[in-house]
């Protein structure tokens, strides 16, 4: 069977990404690509590396066409997905790249993002115990944000075996300028961001923040309490997070390593890398993977946990594709790279 895809937002980065994702994927064909301020222009004039869509242009975002699709992507700035939602059938399978069906509390929608909080969706992070029934039960689907991907796969599997506390979660992360979006800024031109990194939203600032802490909170009874520093790094996309934790008694490097492959040896898309191999961000471009690393620190009483992945991909696109397949029945791998592009 094909399934009929729309997007909504698909002249953005996530959006194109979601295109080129689709694409390649055997059991969907292109539908609606809304596209609001794009309307009318030539995909190709947005994504030029989609020469097979050189005759398609951008659509109206209109809510009635979308909902002639199977399945609707919404990759919109957040708070705007809420309106479209409203206008799509219930039977139509729904997955929100952005924010605005994530989080449980709709005090910290407020406080982080404005505005009165649409309700709350299945969570599709399938990586997460338990979470793949759910995700195949469900008709609307809220995909993770990057850096709310990246810190779970780190260090939930280390919280739920007891290996590490929960109480002072340290997390400094780099990620690449397209994780801001396709919107014109001063600071991401590239005589801004070349030759240099930048710290940006410090001090729990950034929107991720109560996400994070809302899924690392899955994996223990200990109130969490989190640090989060995001650093814009000179590249286009891309993810590399530092992690550390407090280590809960005479914890070994091994003992960390042998949590993480336990709960990823048999996950396609998550790779612990060979003991004293460190993730880079290189390494994962363009693909669905994570690639992750561990050590004990005994000088500092921590364990440091780093991950590499593409923000566009496993932490926007290619999750909401993964997602799609899980609610859809098909094999989970389907259509998604494992391996990255290089050099």
């Amino acid at each position: 069977m094909t399934y009929i895809a729309g997007v909504a937002g698909a002249s953005g980065y996530a959006g194109g990404e979601l295109l080129r994702l689709l694409l390649g994927h055997p059991d969907f064909a292109l539908g609606h690509l809304g596209a609001a301020s794009s309307a009318g222009n030539p995909v190709t004039s947005a994504h030029p590396h989609l020469p097979q869509l050189a005759d398609r242009t951008f659509d109206d975002l209109d809510p009635a066409a979308l909902a002639a699709s199977d399945v609707v992507f919404l990759a919109l700035p957040h708070g705007e997905s809420a309106a479209i939602v409203g206008q799509l059938p219930s039977d139509v399978l729904v997955i929100d790249l952005g924010a605005d069906f994530r989080l449980r509390d709709a005090t910290q929608w407020e406080t982080y993002y404005g505005g009165t909080h649409a309700g709350t969706w299945t969570y599709g992070l399938p990586e997460l115990p338990h979470a793949r029934p759910v995700i195949a039960g469900a008709k609307r689907i809220a995909n993770p944000g990057c850096y709310a991907t990246t810190v779970p796969v780190a260090l939930n599997p280390l919280l739920a075996a007891g290996l590490v506390g929960a109480t002072d979660i340290v997390v400094v992360a780099a990620s690449g300028t397209s994780g801001a979006g396709r919107a014109a800024k001063a600071n991401l031109m590239g005589s801004e961001v070349m030759g240099a990194m930048s710290p940006y939203k410090v001090g729990g600032a950034h929107q991720h923040t109560p996400e994070m802490i809302q899924t690392l909170q899955l994996a223990t009874t200990a109130p969490v309490t989190l640090s989060f520093t995001p650093l814009l790094a000179p590249m286009p996309r891309g993810i590399l997070a530092t992690v550390t934790a407090r280590l809960v008694g005479d914890v070994t490097t091994d003992d960390l390593r042998a949590a993480l492959a336990k709960q990823y040896d048999a996950e396609p898309f998550v790779h612990l890398l060979p003991e004293g191999v460190w993730p880079s961000t290189g390494a994962t471009l363009g693909s669905n993977s994570v690639h992750i690393q561990v050590a004990a620190d005994p000088l500092a009483g921590r364990a440091v946990v780093v991950v590499a992945l593409d923000n566009l991909t496993k932490g926007a696109a290619g999750q909401a594709v993964q997602n799609a397949n899980i609610a859809l029945g098909l094999p989970e791998t389907t259509g998604l790279p494992i391996a990255g592009v290089a050099p």
